[in-house]
């Protein structure tokens, strides 16, 4: 019985080291997209789901964002959420080109007289954007963000699991996002 105690726990031990194993070798690490066209990206867009984070500490509901596309290729960014008293807030910023595909943007919302201070910018990838910039997936190098974005208030559930499933192959915790209403 000791043996076969023992033969069944090892066998179950390599089988979840096994598992465990597979699962990590289908994550990789987030990539952006190889082009955004920031003419079609530019425009309003309804946050569906994002992971916590402290800058959104504060939204109850109706979390969105408004792109646009500056005279230096720089996007304004207008972040907007409603408060628990019922009040809408939002925060100005702006997201600067990190390469040729303007996929990776850094975004900052200091003030502009201090947008010069080193490492006050934060990623702000686009990991999955639908051929009609009509769902977008956005994360960082790591896994710290993410938001699954609509320019719809509502995104049927086929197209928002298979964001989902783009968002844990890059090594999200998917089970953390937070949904919103609007």
């Amino acid at each position: 019985m000791n043996t076969l105690f023992k033969s069944v726990f090892t066998v179950t031990v390599l089988t979840l080291m096994s598992l465990s194993m597979l699962t990590r070798a289908e994550t990789v690490a987030p990539q952006a997209v190889d082009q955004v066209d920031i003419q079609k990206y530019a425009g309003k867009w309804y946050e569906i789901s994002h992971l916590p984070m402290y800058f959104q500490r504060k939204c109850v509901s109706d979390i969105s964002a408004q792109y646009g596309v500056n005279a230096d290729q720089t996007m304004s960014v207008l972040n907007s959420c409603r408060i628990a008293n019922g009040e809408m807030i939002s925060s100005e910023g702006v997201a600067y080109p990190q390469n040729k595909g303007n996929s990776k943007l850094k975004v900052s919302f200091l003030p502009p007289s201090l947008r010069w201070i080193p490492f006050t910018k934060g990623h702000y990838w686009v990991l999955r954007v639908d051929p009609e910039y009509k769902v977008a997936l956005v994360g960082g190098p790591s896994n710290k963000y993410l938001w699954i974005l609509s320019r719809e208030p509502q995104l049927d559930e086929a197209t928002y699991r298979s964001y989902l499933e783009t968002a844990k192959h890059y090594g999200y915790d998917v089970t953390k996002l937070i949904k919103l209403p609007h």
